[in-house]
């Protein structure tokens, strides 16, 4: 008996590509193919299935990581297999917290979709070792510490350095100090730079 897998994503070559694997494999049927999170998450209120393929960013609606987060409360034996195109610092991490059993970086294909379904379906948990790296100005952003990285991410959401410091429990000193590290590390000329550097490559992705 085949399985039943649910295809979420907001690009339609992308849901092309594993509507084609489901087809040419006996082991799945296409249960639908969906254009958005929400509508996943309504499928699965109606419909059991299998496996769910979920994209992670949808624009203007729900994100992949909460619809997996619904879906995972009403089909919990449901397996659930989160793609994304993103190097998002965070999104390994919060798949995880939600239990998400699997995750695969369409970008880097270390291993084929197909195989990551299979192994998913066989209880495995699959996830990447580490996250994409990404240029962000000089370095590569596995260049920047963690703290740097927690910093980084509240100067996306466009805080100032107090309200940094505030927001991680630390001095307006030791920020300005991560901050200098960064800029000089990236060559970039400001933080405001290096913010909008830092969103648009990916690497930080604030709800």
């Amino acid at each position: 008996m085949a399985y039943s897998v649910l295809i979420a994503d907001d690009f339609k070559m992308i849901r092309e590509v594993f509507e084609e694997v489901v087809a040419q494999s006996d082991r799945y049927e296409l249960a639908a193919s969906l254009s958005s999170a929400a509508r996943a998450v309504d499928f699965c209120r109606e419909h059991a299935v299998d496996l769910v393929l979920l994209d992670v960013l949808f624009p203007g609606g729900m994100s992949g990581l909460e619809a997996a987060r619904q879906i995972k409360a009403l089909r919990p034996a449901a397996k659930l297999l989160v793609v994304t195109s993103m190097p998002e610092v965070s999104y390994i991490r919060q798949a995880r917290e939600i239990g998400v059993d699997s995750f695969w970086h369409k970008e880097v294909q270390e291993q084929p979709i197909l195989e990551i379904m299979d192994r998913t379906m066989a209880g495995e948990s699959v996830y990447p070792d580490a996250v994409p790296a990404v240029m962000l100005g000089s370095i590569p952003s596995t260049g920047l510490t963690d703290r740097e990285l927690e910093v980084l991410r509240e100067l996306v959401r466009g805080l100032t350095n107090q309200q940094i410091a505030d927001a991680l429990g630390i001095t307006e000193r030791t920020v300005r100090m991560h901050l200098e590290n960064m800029l000089s590390k990236t060559g970039f000329q400001s933080r405001l730079e290096l913010a909008v550097r830092a969103r648009g490559t990916g690497l930080i992705i604030n709800d």
